[in-house]
């Protein structure tokens, strides 16, 4: 029988268990299959474990060399768990071609382990591999079982390349696998592994991040990068119709006109210096009877670019006025019957309201404010579309149907020149200044030409340009407008004594209305007098006009005397005087019989008044209801909002015949296609009264010939709506019967 053990014999036979039973637990998945059959032939779970022979000679040449084990660190009893641990700060960046420390650490140790210089992995590590990725082969047991199956004859040889083109997808997909974060670590990642830091100056966590963005995104195949460049430039061939169709558009609004006439000249005939410029005709948005042979040929500093050298003055406007070629005889006699061509080439924003309605906080409220907005480009192209469409010959053919004779056609300075900071458009409204008048030669009609905008505003309202202050003979720049003034119309009147023009230009306006309320009337007598010496030392022969300043006509008598044609110009409104804008219709028609024509004879003689005197403002409207009609944004009298900032002419309670809150300007503002009979029968005889008042003296101009949304304002909507005498010189009421009471007529609207 077996003694029986010891305690202490007991205690390590106990220990060794432990330590058999701990060795077993951390004992890797990696070992080989070889080993691992080892292991199971050598080792049992009783206490009486043997070394196998080819263990014990390992542990003798181990002993023999000397190896001994290390005893493993001490544990630190406060040391987390790893995946509690924070992450180091950084990583010193190895090159790919550099060994790790850890490898290093191997090689030294043994290098019966090591089988790098063979070309190919440890066995060890070779198992790791077939462990983690199953069902895979190495890269060199491939080649190998290749081998084996051609010996076998196992497949054809379609089979072989099926097989061989499978084996390099799987090498190639191999390449592109990730590598594991340790690897990166130690910079053994190769560059063209993807995920692998390789030599870039990048961490290794960077490495990381940017593998997985990129596995991210799928690899484009043919077929989709055909679609992506086929929307792209789908996208481009959108873009360019639509860029396309804009440009067309444009061309075409700027084209619509009739350029036939430049099909015959060449580009190449406008000098390079003139390109551009308002002497090419190529730039212009209307060539119509235009000559556009080019030349830089001026009178009196003035180009005559667009005009032929032909002219017949051969027409008659009808059979009761004599032909242009023919005098026409004194005025005080065969009254002139005309129309003007307001806000064309002098804007007025009542005239055309579209082209100033902006957001009030803009202030665009004249030519100045427009074109400063605009721009010089826009500008120009804006105005100039304006000046092609808004008088065309055919309003000079109606003109003449409807029995006028002659045509007051109001211009702007900067026709001529601009100067300092002007923002208007330069020069354009000269050339169609001249072609409207060759097509009023055309029609029999004679011209007035009416300078309407001086340099500083002779009146300070939005027709001359810039509504505010008058700096016209007034203020730090007066004199120098003054002098500016005079030489705009010594260019002017040179031009204009061109034998083309001694029969047609029969008035020749110095200024429109100055505004003598407020500036010096000497000084405005003054000036008066040097321009009329001025264009008649320049030969220009037709009548010149002087404006009355709303100074009343008796206190121009014995003033600017022994000037032979020298005419003062009138222009009588009811509506713009709070005395007597209160008139009833019935008396606003009584008004205009008696004392407008009781005024007009007093003026004609030269005991009571200065002499020859011509009206060439009126119109028929009864209310100043019409938009913009007070300037931008000033409201109106009629109903109480003329709010004007002067307390002698504001009107800040209605000021309609019965001066209460029922004052409105609906029925005024409505279109004319709602007026009633009554009313209509008020705005003809209206207007016929003021024809046989101003007829008493040298003729009458009705303002205007055509506006946009003002039919009271317009010749040519008039004469449509039946409230204008069909032919002006046959009107249906004279002033020689009594005036109704227009029953049943609002006088509030």
């Amino acid at each position: 029988m077996a003694p029986e053990d010891s305690e202490p014999d007991r205690r390590r036979r106990r220990d060794s268990e432990t330590r058999h039973k701990r060795h077993k637990k951390r004992r890797p998945r990696e070992h080989s299959a070889k080993g691992a059959t080892s292991a199971s032939e050598g080792t049992g779970s009783g206490r009486g474990q043997k070394l196998s022979p080819d263990a014990l000679a390992q542990l003798n040449e181990l002993n023999t060399k000397g190896y001994t084990s290390e005893p493993p660190p001490p544990r630190d009893p406060e040391r987390k768990a790893k995946r509690d641990r924070r992450r180091r700060e950084g990583y010193d960046v190895v090159d790919a071609e550099q060994d790790s420390p850890r490898r290093e650490r191997s090689r030294a140790r043994g290098k019966e382990y090591r089988y790098s210089d063979l070309g190919y992995d440890s066995p060890r590590r070779e198992r790791r591999r077939r462990d983690e990725y199953p069902g895979t082969d190495t890269e060199y047991d491939a080649p190998r079982r290749e081998r084996r199956r051609r010996k076998e004859g196992a497949y054809t040889d379609d089979e072989d390349r099926a097989a061989t083109d499978k084996e390099n997808r799987r090498r190639k997909k191999k390449k592109r696998r990730i590598v594991s974060g340790a690897i990166v670590e130690e910079g053994r990642a190769s560059p063209d592994i993807r995920g692998g830091a390789g030599t870039s100056k990048h961490s290794s966590y960077d490495s990381v991040a940017i593998e997985k963005e990129k596995l991210g995104r799928k690899p484009l195949n043919r077929k989709k990068k055909r679609w992506i460049i086929a929307g792209v430039a789908l996208v481009v061939l959108i873009i360019i119709i639509v860029v396309a169709v804009v440009v067309s558009k444009k061309n075409s609004n700027n084209s619509s006109q009739d350029k036939s006439n430049l099909n015959n000249i060449s580009q190449d005939s406008i000098p390079p210096a003139a390109r551009g410029s308002y002497l090419d005709p190529f730039t212009w948005y209307d060539t119509t009877d235009f000559n556009v042979t080019y030349t830089n040929d001026t009178v009196g500093d003035l180009p005559v670019m667009g005009l032929f050298t032909d002219w017949d003055d051969s027409k008659a406007a009808h059979d009761k006025v004599p032909a242009i070629e023919k005098s026409w005889g004194d005025y005080a006699k065969t009254p002139a019957r005309g129309v003007n061509l307001g806000g064309w080439l002098s804007l007025e924003p009542f005239i055309t309201p579209s082209l100033f309605d902006y957001d009030s906080r803009l202030g665009i409220i004249d030519e100045w404010t427009l074109c400063t907005h605009l721009g010089p480009k826009t500008a120009a192209s804006t105005l100039e579309k304006h000046y092609a469409t808004f008088v065309t010959e055919q309003t000079f053919a109606d003109i003449q149907a409807a029995g006028l004779d002659h045509v007051r056609i109001p211009y702007s300075y900067w026709a001529v020149q601009t100067y300092d900071s002007d923002p208007y458009v330069f020069r354009t409204s000269w050339r169609y200044l001249l072609r409207a008048i060759e097509w009023a030669r055309k029609y029999g009609l004679r011209v007035n030409l009416d300078l309407h905008a001086l340099p500083g505003s002779q009146n300070g309202w939005n027709h001359s340009g810039r509504q505010g202050v008058v700096n016209w003979l007034n203020g730090t720049d007066g004199s120098l407008n003054r002098q500016r003034s005079l030489d705009v119309h010594d260019r002017l009147s040179k031009f204009f004594a061109q034998d083309r023009y001694k029969n047609i230009l029969t008035f020749y306006g110095l200024a429109n209305e100055p505004q003598m309320v407020t500036l010096s009337a000497d000084a405005v007598i003054t000036w008066t007098a040097d321009a009329y010496k001025l264009v008649r030392g320049n030969g220009l022969g037709a009548n010149v006009i002087f404006g009355d300043g709303f100074m009343g006509l008796a206190n121009w008598q014995g003033k600017l005397t022994g000037m032979s044609g020298l005419v003062l110009d009138v222009h009588q409104y009811v509506i713009f005087n709070n005395d007597q804008i209160v008139y009833t219709h019935q008396k606003k028609v009584q008004y205009a019989c008696d004392g407008w024509t009781q005024q007009t004879e007093q003026s004609m003689d030269t005991a009571t008044g200065f002499g020859p005197t011509m009206f060439a403002e009126w119109s028929q409207a009864d209310t100043d209801c019409a938009k913009y009609l007070t300037n931008v944004g000033w409201g109106n009298r009629w109903t109480g909002t003329y709010d004007s900032g002067n307390a002698s002419s504001e009107a800040l309670t209605p000021k309609c015949p019965t001066k209460d809150k029922t004052c409105s300007c609906d029925g005024a503002n409505a279109d004319v296609s709602t007026y009633s009979d009554t009313y209509k029968k008020f705005l003809k005889m209206f207007a016929e009264a003021q024809m046989v008042s101003f007829e008493k003296g040298w003729g009458w101009w009705y303002w205007t010939w055509d506006t946009e949304s003002a039919p009271q304002w317009s010749y040519k909507k008039g004469l449509a709506a039946g409230i204008l005498p069909t032919k002006a010189y046959d009107k249906d009421f004279n002033c020689d019967s009594d005036v109704p009471d227009f029953a049943g007529l609002s006088e509030t609207f």
